[in-house]
């Protein structure tokens, strides 16, 4: 019964999901048609960017449905990571279109066109209600998935630019500044670029096996020497195997004991590693002091 509520709970987050890639493409659609007519860039560049939003929430479906796929011969640890890939290529992508925004941007310095302002300060108040209906709609499942999250936080960064947008509108209709459209384009790229690269070295961490932010290996090695009986601990990899869930496999060194007592020191260790560290994968070999090549410094070749 837990299993069959928890894969309910998820398909409702799926269906969450895939409301926000309908309205989020529906108000590209309406945005696109917006800035043509008016002649703005801000309102197509932000048009662009709830694209890519679409787009990342209906990767971000598409590999939770494979992520929840269970491990195999094939893929002995599960298909996790998939949402890892997901987010990997949503930044790619959105790192990609924040760079063609500031190319755009530049090319409307050097040729600007007139903006019609009522319009642009209509369809931005309309994109603001969806990003805001958007946000909400992902928030709740944002804190615990890398690839959600980056759509969560897409969709703030766009009612931030929905509300500059507006504000551009009201100044090019009281004053006529029609350079602040391009200004707040460059404004708009620089702040998706800047999302892209804080998260892309998380994702592709992730990708490498690297060791989990909230781990430091010395700790790790200095509480598993603590335990009596535990002389040395070497040869020690620690790695996310997806965004949940970290593993660990080390060479502990154990002074002439019997086969009881190294069960004892094994399974202590297994529950320390759990619950100091949040490794719930371990890998844990065994070697006797009198045989290992350890010297006194606790130092092993």
């Amino acid at each position: 019964m837990p299993h069959s509520h928890h894969h309910g709970t998820e398909n409702l987050g799926d269906g969450k999901l895939l409301v926000a890639v309908v309205i989020n493409v529906l108000l590209t659609v309406a945005q696109i048609i917006g800035g043509i007519i008016s002649g703005s860039l801000s309102l197509i560049a932000d048009a662009l960017h709830n694209l890519s939003d679409a787009a990342s929430l209906g990767i971000a479906i598409f590999a939770r449905k494979i992520s929840r796929k269970p491990a195999d011969e094939l893929k002995t640890f599960g298909y996790k990571r998939a949402e890892v890939i997901a987010a990997l290529i949503n930044l790619i992508t959105l790192i990609i279109i924040g760079l063609y925004l500031i190319y755009e941007a530049l090319w409307r310095l050097a040729d600007p066109q007139e903006i019609a302002g009522w319009l642009v300060v209509i369809v931005a108040s309309f994109a603001l209600l969806v990003d805001v209906v958007t946000v909400l709609l992902t928030y709740a499942q944002s804190k615990n998935s890398m690839n959600i999250k980056a759509a969560f936080l897409h969709n703030v960064s766009d009612a931030l630019a929905s509300v500059a947008v507006v504000i551009a509108g009201t100044l090019i209709l009281l004053y006529q500044w029609y350079w602040v459209d391009t200004l707040l384009t460059l404004l708009i790229a620089g702040y998706v670029l800047w999302q892209g690269f804080s998260m892309l070295p998380k994702a592709i961490h992730l990708l490498m096996d690297g060791t989990p932010e909230h781990i430091n290996i010395p700790q790790v090695i200095a509480a598993m020497q603590a335990l009596d009986g535990v002389t040395n601990v070497h040869h020690v990899h620690i790695w996310q195997v997806d965004e949940q869930h970290s593993a660990l496999e080390a060479h502990v060194v154990v002074e002439n004991i019997d086969v009881a007592e190294l069960e004892k020191i094994k399974t202590t260790l297994k529950a320390l590693l759990a619950r100091e560290f949040r490794i719930g994968h371990t890998t844990l070999e065994f070697e006797h002091a009198t045989l290992t090549n350890c010297n006194n410094a606790q130092v092993c070749h």
